[in-house]
């Protein structure tokens, strides 16, 4: 009698093999033409989207580990069953393949990689050294004005409020070169003592360089200096009996201090230093910045990078400086609640790119470690209140889907509005929340553009938004129908989310990033309005998105909202329900950034020149013109003869403009 044979079912192991292997078959055949020099590799996936970067000594010993199966973290199988393609860029020294390496992580977001979310450009105050009345002025972007920076601030807000208070301490102006040049009497500022009048001579040119030294040097760390000859200046006025003009010192001595006030610790030991302070809680992790120059602390802001859980606390530090100073300059000091594996390195890459010594230190006791760990504590308590609020927002998607009654909680919500005046400058916008609150990096703007449109007609734009919208989406991250052979991929990719969250619970499925497709749609209108939406959609195909209209109240009173889901009878929810709030929270930004879009439209046609539409008129020419003839409608009734008279603009160019003004 023969045995049967057993059916055995296969392992999660078994079922990945396959990919796994084929995986480590690509970075070996990679592995074979790669050199023993420093450089930077990138692994890709079948539809060529970059998984990894990373940098290497030697790009062969670094790569060929990665075929090497024993011992390798979760996260480093999944990335290697992914890969399909690699690619390699050879660098001189391996410091260059450091800055490489976090410019690409930067450009490229790889999904394995940690990720710097939120990196905006810092604001500088700058102090200009291109006109005889210097001028300060708040500054982003490239330093190319000629002048001396001082920063970074950690907010706009700061900046303002700094030039603000400097301005009733030093009188310095901040208006543009051009209105400067073409005043005639001195402006508002100068009659509430905020500027000392340099534009029509108000104070000699002298007297002002004075009050300009005075603020770089306040600006330059050399604070209690300035504020005691301010001192000496108003006892001076004082005993002379002018009051007049102590009063004046008092003020700029009083908006001096009130600028300290505002800068909480400044350190006596630190003259120049970014301090970083790193904390991991909740399968989340914050980097807390304070910024520290001249001896004076200019403020501090909380970073939430995206990292696997595998990543401890120095791995994220690491990647997160690298990427941090990639577009900015370093200080002379970093000061680091962590050590780095490779902080000599980062240390030496630093410094070749500031052009001077970049020093890097974990502190172990003094002023400097007290810095580290007020730093450290502002990062426990940032990721506390992001936690918080997270949670808070979990629970609030979980009471959206069961009163809509949909099936999941939502990941991505979309709310639609549109804004306009008599339906010009037309505007559709669309907002998107998810476990994280706003995310306004995925909101978008529609200028609508059909011409067919009825003035109003609110049916007809948001037809228009939704159709280049879903029609996008569907281009460019196409849903597939569910087939047979579709549902078997989709069990294995269950699967396969199973023996990847065996050794990390929290993935990049659960790490609140944002779906392409929405998981519920709010559409600001009634019943009508979501009619007019499901057609729309239907035209296009699209099924499975949830749709809720929101009807304002009677008397549009907030808290009375009406809600229609398709196929359902309307409702509404009670009165202090927090999911109400919520919704209209979600509604209302909506209408913001719907109003906002539109009135930047708006200006920008009301700032617009009608030589702008003149095709081969670049701003030289429209400069040309304006400056001959003073005004656009000049431009619109001059002559042949007198538009080849400007400097130039030839013969061709003239007929083009007489043309344009004279169909």
């Amino acid at each position: 009698m023969q045995d049967t044979p057993s059916t055995q079912t296969p392992t999660d192991e078994d079922k990945f093999a396959a990919p796994i292997a084929k995986g480590v078959d690509v970075i070996i055949d990679q592995v074979k033409r790669l050199p023993m020099g420093p450089g930077v590799y990138r692994m890709l996936d079948e539809d060529g989207n970059v998984l990894y970067v990373g940098k290497a000594r030697s790009l062969k010993k670094r790569v060929s580990n990665y075929t090497r199966l024993q011992g390798q973290s979760n996260r480093i199988m999944r990335m290697i069953m992914s890969t399909a393609a690699m690619e390699f860029v050879v660098t001189r020294t391996e410091a260059e393949a450091l800055l490489l390496e976090a410019n690409l992580i930067k450009r490229l977001r790889p999904r394995f990689n940690v990720l710097l979310r939120d990196d905006k450009s810092f604001p500088y105050i700058l102090i200009t050294g291109d006109h005889a009345a210097p001028a300060i002025v708040k500054h982003r972007g490239a330093r190319k004005r000629k002048g001396e920076y001082f920063g970074p601030f950690a907010s706009a807000g700061a900046v303002d409020r700094t030039i603000n208070a400097l301005q009733k301490a030093f009188l310095i102006r901040n208006c543009s070169d051009s209105y400067f040049e073409n005043r005639s009497r001195p402006c508002l500022l100068y009659q509430i003592k905020r500027c000392a009048g340099p534009c029509t001579g108000e104070i000699s040119g002298e007297d002002y360089g004075g009050l300009v030294a005075e603020a770089k040097a306040f600006l330059s760390g050399r604070s209690q200096l300035v504020k005691t000859e301010l001192a000496k200046h108003m006892e001076s006025a004082s005993e002379a009996l002018d009051f007049e003009r102590a009063a004046i010192y008092r003020d700029r001595l009083a908006a001096l201090s009130h600028i300290q006030s505002h800068q909480g610790i400044n350190p006596q030991t630190v003259e120049e230093a970014d301090v970083f302070a790193i904390h991991q809680e909740g399968g989340q992790t914050c980097v807390q910045v304070f910024f520290f120059r001249t001896g004076q602390n200019w403020g501090n802001r909380a970073y939430f990078p995206k990292a696997d859980k595998s990543f401890d606390e120095s791995a994220v530090l690491e990647s997160f400086l690298a990427q941090f100073y990639d577009d900015k300059p370093a200080p002379s000091l970093i000061l680091l609640s962590h050590g780095v594996e490779e902080l000599d390195l980062l240390s030496q890459a630093l410094s070749e790119r500031t052009g001077r010594k970049v020093e890097i230190a974990v502190p172990k006791r003094g002023e400097k470690r007290e810095l580290v760990d007020h730093a450290l504590t502002n990062a426990r308590e940032a990721l506390g209140r992001r936690l918080a609020e997270t949670s808070s927002q979990t629970r609030l998607l979980e009471g959206v889907a069961e009163a809509f009654g949909l099936k999941e909680t939502p990941r991505r919500i979309e709310v639609y509005d549109n804004s306009h005046i008599m339906g010009t400058n037309a505007v559709g916008g669309m907002i998107v929340a998810g476990p994280e609150g706003f995310a306004k990096a995925h909101y978008r703007k529609f200028n609508i553009k059909s011409e067919d449109l009825v003035p109003g007609d609110d049916y007809g734009m948001m037809r228009e938004v939704l159709t280049r919208r879903f029609s996008r989406l569907m281009r460019e991250h196409a849903r597939l129908e569910e087939t047979a052979e579709e549902t078997q991929e989709d069990e294995l990719r269950q699967d396969q989310e199973a023996f990847e969250e065996a050794g990390s619970e929290a993935d990049e499925a659960a790490s609140m990033d944002i779906p392409a497709w929405p998981d519920l749609v709010l559409i600001d209108g009634g019943q009508g309005q979501l009619g007019a939406v499901q057609e729309i959609l239907e035209a296009l195909g699209v099924t499975g998105v949830p749709l809720v209209g929101i009807a304002k109240g009677p008397d549009r009173d907030a808290g009375r909202e009406k809600f229609f889901i398709p196929g359902k009878p309307s409702f509404m929810l009670p009165e202090r329900d927090p999911v109400l709030y919520f919704v209209q929270r979600l509604r209302d930004e909506a209408h913001r950034f719907a109003i906002g879009s539109h009135r930047a439209r708006r200006k920008k046609d009301i700032t617009r020149n009608p030589l702008d539409d003149i095709a081969g008129i670049g701003p030289t020419r429209k400069r040309a013109l304006l400056r001959h003839f003073g005004t656009a409608k000049a431009v619109s009734k001059a002559g042949m003869d007198d538009l080849t008279s400007v400097p130039g603009i030839s013969e061709a160019i003239a007929k083009l403009v007489y043309d344009h003004f004279h169909e």
